[in-house]
């Protein structure tokens, strides 16, 4: 299996960087969305990330990932106690996936050689306690995305039909990214995603010559270069995991609330949505910079990777959404 290239090795791209961070740190942040052009890493960030986290115990032979045979389904019959360590998992949702396969459905092959109602899991089995990736999620079908993102919130895949009743644990970071150029995400689907970030190719001529010397590097010598930056990896892994500890104890004052309802009431935010993935993603980040408590410096680093994608458009302002979201941030914050 080929290793992905290093986190730490990826040049620039820091808001996407720390937004994949965060939703390691809290996976309840409600996932990422990543829009910007092609070739700007946004997958290799993805599987870099996932490949940097610690290996999950997982139970052998079930189908969902689970870390205890309690935790099994059911349906699976699995009957070992063993367990294994996996690598985090990262699922790649292809555009064209059907609801099926996605959500899981009767195996028909069974059905017809022996009679039986078997339930062949999909995708969202297979993330359990990972990552889904869909590139292009602004191209997929709306029923796909609505589906998924009711997954993502609950936690759970529910299928009832053809005589199935089936139920199992989905959780999972959701990730999506795509190319505005090719088309948008309707409004309601862009505020349930819980951060979301622009990426642009960068135009600094030092930056680009670094990716290509370290791109060239990772090709040619892929052994050295993994560890070149295994120690940066090993020392990002450390710090999302001591934030994970962190956050049991990091709980926001009275000041912060009213910090963070203010703010997205003057970004016109509709719903509470933003006001909790504001929350969660300064509380994230405040444990992962080792922080006792919640400032208005943690809240000022990651109000435009939570609230950008949940602006009223305004056709009289020029200025991109994290423009807009940091002038605002300014006058409410100071």
């Amino acid at each position: 299996m080929s290793q992905p290239f290093p986190f730490s090795a990826i040049v620039g791209q820091d808001e996407m960087k720390l937004a994949m961070i965060l939703t390691a740190v809290d996976p309840s942040i409600g996932g990422v969305l990543v829009f910007g052009d092609r070739g700007t890493g946004k997958s290799t960030a993805v599987r870099a990330l996932a490949a940097l986290l610690p290996e999950i115990t997982a139970v052998e032979g079930c189908p969902v990932n689970a870390a205890k045979p309690a935790d099994c389904p059911d349906w699976a019959g699995i009957t070992t106690t063993r367990t294994h360590s996996i690598p985090t998992p990262v699922v790649d949702l292809p555009l064209g996936a059907s609801e099926d396969r996605v959500t899981g459905a009767l195996d028909i092959e069974r059905a017809l050689v022996d009679g039986t109602k078997v339930f062949q899991p999909g995708l969202l089995a297979r993330a359990n306690r990972g990552y889904l990736y869909i590139d292009e999620v602004n191209l997929l079908e709306d029923h796909i995305v609505d589906l998924l993102l009711d997954v993502a919130q609950s936690g759970e895949n529910v299928v009832e039909r053809e005589g199935l009743s089936i139920r199992h644990a989905a959780r999972f970071v959701l990730v999506g990214s795509g190319n505005p150029e090719e088309g948008e995400l309707r409004p309601q689907l862009l505020d349930r995603f819980g951060l979301s970030v622009d990426v642009a190719s960068t135009t600094d001529i030092a930056q680009r010559v670094e990716v290509l010397r370290r791109r060239d590097a990772y090709e040619n010598d892929k052994s050295a270069f993994m560890v070149r930056w295994q120690a940066e990896d090993a020392t990002i892994r450390e710090q999302i995991l001591a934030a994970r500890v962190a956050l049991r104890t990091l709980k926001p004052d009275d000041e912060t609330l009213r910090d963070v309802a203010e703010l997205c009431i003057a970004l016109g935010s509709d719903g509470v949505r933003g006001e909790l993935a504001l929350l969660k993603a300064a509380r994230a980040f405040a444990a992962y910079r080792d922080d006792t408590a919640i400032s208005r410096d943690h809240i000022r680093a990651v109000a435009p990777l939570a609230l950008r994608h949940r602006l009223r458009r305004d056709p009289l302002d020029d200025a991109g959404s994290g423009a807009r979201v940091g002038r605002v941030v300014e006058t409410v914050l100071g």
